[in-house]
């Protein structure tokens, strides 16, 4: 019997989650590299070398303040949130290159936004909703976030020097496949997308290695590879992350693509003693989110500021505005 200690701090749940849910209609094909039988854990290519830049892109999102709309007998629900997303640049060194502070009250009513009261110019533009119950609103502002994280990449990309880059992307690829040389990184294995018979493939990768390349999605498609980064020990998953392209790259660059993630991304792993979720929130992502959480404004005076435009005269027939 052995026991492993995940160095992933549980407060962000687990870096492996596998779930009873079956998903079999996400695996589309697994032989895009190498045919099953034939399946090990893979180095890059002699002659691949990291590119001269890497971009990362992430986003973070805050809910500011749970509200509700009055109309009448109808009574909707909301949310106000802050969310920003930016892009870090490294080259010979690392820096914030573009960002973007947003905000939004989301939900199903109608209101034309809040103001904060006692600030200068903050707002929350309202952004309707289909629905208002909770993952409805949180998905919503996600969706948003998902813009905003694409605004900065293409204008990141806008004023790239060359196309020797590669541009990372936290989270899955989903809205982001139009963007060149882009991969998702996908740090928290909720689910399994392998066949039983080649997780041992997985488990079995040192620190560097990937899998082939196999190709999945439902609704929509991509490219996917699993990698191991430096630094991790114990369960069998620990390290693991799972990196996509577009379907649409043709094969032999999608495994161009996965060589390069392997020579480029270990370099960035972040570590125990600094980073909770170590080794798989990278070191330049990591900074980003604490850089982005910084400008998205003291939740405290927003959410004071908040009730007191709620409780303003000119708010209390609220379902009019």
């Amino acid at each position: 019997m052995q026991v492993h200690v995940d160095t992933w701090d549980p407060s962000y749940g687990t870096g492996f989650e596998a779930t009873d849910e079956a998903d079999s209609d996400a695996l589309r094909d697994v032989a895009v590299e190498l045919p099953a039988e034939s399946w090990q854990p893979l180095t890059p290519a002699p002659e691949c070398r990291a590119p001269r830049t890497v971009l990362f892109v992430d986003g973070v999102r805050r809910i500011d303040a749970n509200v509700w709309l009055v109309d009448g007998d109808t009574v909707s629900a909301g949310l106000c949130a802050s969310y920003a997303a930016g892009v870090v640049r490294c080259d010979h060194e690392a820096r914030l290159v573009e960002h973007t502070v947003r905000r939004g009250l989301f939900t199903t009513g109608v209101v034309d936004g809040l103001e904060v009261a006692g600030t200068s110019g903050v707002r929350y533009p309202q952004h309707t909703t289909a629905k208002d119950d909770p993952d409805a609103l949180r998905m919503a502002v996600q969706d948003q976030l998902g813009a905003a994280e694409v605004s900065v990449a293409e204008l990141a990309r806008t004023d790239a020097a060359d196309d020797d880059d590669l541009l990372v992307v936290d989270g899955p690829l989903r809205g982001r496949t139009h963007l060149p040389r882009t991969l998702g990184y996908v740090k928290s294995q909720e689910r399994r997308y392998l066949p039983p018979e080649l997780d041992p493939v997985v488990t079995a990768l040192r620190p560097g290695e990937r899998t082939p390349v196999f190709l999945m999605g439902t609704r929509w498609q991509r490219h996917a590879w699993y990698l191991r980064l430096p630094g991790a020990q114990g369960p069998p998953w620990a390290g693991i992350v799972r990196i996509e392209c577009a379907a649409e790259v043709p094969a032999a660059d999608a495994v161009a693509l996965a060589d390069r993630s392997a020579v480029t991304l270990p370099r960035f792993a972040s570590s125990e003693h600094k980073e909770p979720r170590a080794p798989q929130n990278l070191v330049p992502i990591a900074g980003l989110e604490r850089r982005l959480r910084s400008r998205l404004g003291d939740a405290r005076l927003l959410r004071r500021g908040l009730r007191a435009a709620a409780a303003a005269p000119a708010l209390v027939d609220v379902g009019a505005g």
